[in-house]
């Protein structure tokens, strides 16, 4: 789950780098949230809602808002239970993280112990395989709130909570971003359409930690250009993870998806960045995807961090949908985005998130 980099619109982001990671860690409660009207919801019954914050029912009709694609929001369902023996993040009951925002850790790039770091592969196991079970339903006429709700009993069948449910408010337990959404989109009543493409973006907590990573997938048949785009933006965090390893700058993670985006005729979102995490959720360091970045720090063994590059078919810029959560793209055209969590080694990275032989084979390059 990205993190926001609060900018207006270019350099603040570079000036947030020189300012304590604390800036960010309100990165949505300061949007200006608002409720949105509902569509089809005569047919849908009752129990469904739309998110805002504190939980704020739908207007009648859709607000004025200037939409940039096709896209629209649907209404979503109520709040999904979790067993009381789920082990909880702060965040759970009232939706606001306690510790995460004062930690130290927004400011230093925690080493982990080997305990930490046996108990984030384990995290980050059960979190590829809830990922796994999402990507095996996706097909037309499937609702991203059937893909949540998927996600959500899987992982509270292998004892984790979904990170992302009720943080900062966020209602659902991952994120379902479709075509032109660039990430944070929330699982609702629309169904899938042939020649979709959709993000899912997974987080599980365990014993203690995160383990946080995401694939776009195609939807039946895609056309060549949102292929190209899936495939660059999958090519873009495989060839950054392969520089991770000790001694080398967080910075130099943007040179490389930025150089391999642009020359497939792409751009690279500046808004949103990897992050840190362990037992926060959201932590230092700053991982910006895009070139000429100002992030600070050396990599060292022992770090863990996401690299989650979101690539756009038309321009960079995004605009923010009055649910105060959807980033779209500002020229309405597709964005993918991929993730993984990772663990630098005294001679490399070791990808924590990384596919099983189990993982379904849904993208053709692999096959290769």
């Amino acid at each position: 789950m990205a993190l926001l980099l609060r900018r207006a619109p270019y350099r603040s982001s570079q000036e947030c780098f020189k300012s304590s990671w604390s800036s960010h860690k309100s990165v949505h409660l300061k949007a200006k949230l608002s409720s949105v009207g509902t569509q089809n919801s005569d047919s849908l019954g009752e129990g469904w809602l739309y998110c805002s914050k504190r939980g704020q029912g739908r207007t009648p009709k859709l607000p004025y808002f200037d939409w940039t694609g096709a896209l629209r929001p649907y209404p979503i369902s109520a709040k999904r239970i979790v067993p009381a023996h789920i082990v909880r993040p702060d965040w759970a009951d009232d939706g606001t993280p306690k510790v995460e925002p004062i930690s130290d850790l927004q400011h230093v790039v925690e080493i982990k112990s080997p305990d930490q770091i046996e108990r984030m592969r384990e995290t980050c196991r059960i979190g590829r395989e809830v990922l796994d079970a999402a990507a095996r339903i996706i097909q037309p006429g499937v609702t991203t709130d059937e893909i949540d709700r998927v996600v959500h009993e899987a992982t509270i069948a292998a004892g984790g909570y979904p990170s992302p449910l009720n943080y900062h408010f966020f209602p659902k337990s991952c994120c379902t971003s479709v075509n032109e959404v660039i990430c944070h989109g929330i699982p609702d009543a629309r169904k899938l359409e042939d020649g979709d493409i959709v993000n899912v973006d997974v987080t599980v907590y365990y014993k203690g930690v995160h383990g946080d990573l995401n694939e776009t997938y195609f939807v039946g048949n895609v056309d060549e250009e949102s292929r190209k785009l899936v495939q660059c933006t999958y090519e873009c965090l495989d060839k950054a993870i392969s520089i991770v390893k000790p001694g080398v700058r967080f910075r130099e993670i943007g040179e490389v998806i930025n150089r391999h985006a642009s020359m497939s005729g792409f751009s690279v979102v500046k808004s949103y960045c990897g992050h840190g995490i362990g037992e926060l959720f959201h932590c230092a360091p700053n991982i910006p995807h895009y070139g000429r970045n100002k992030a600070v720090g050396v990599m060292k063994a022992g770090q863990t961090f996401t690299i989650e590059p979101m690539i756009n078919a038309g321009v960079w810029r995004d605009r923010m949908w009055p649910d105060g959560w959807t980033a779209v793209t500002a020229d309405g055209k597709r964005s993918a985005q991929f993730e993984h969590t990772l663990l630098v080694t005294e001679t490399g990275v070791e990808v924590l998130t990384g596919r099983l032989q189990t993982s379904p084979n849904v993208f053709p390059w692999l096959n290769s």
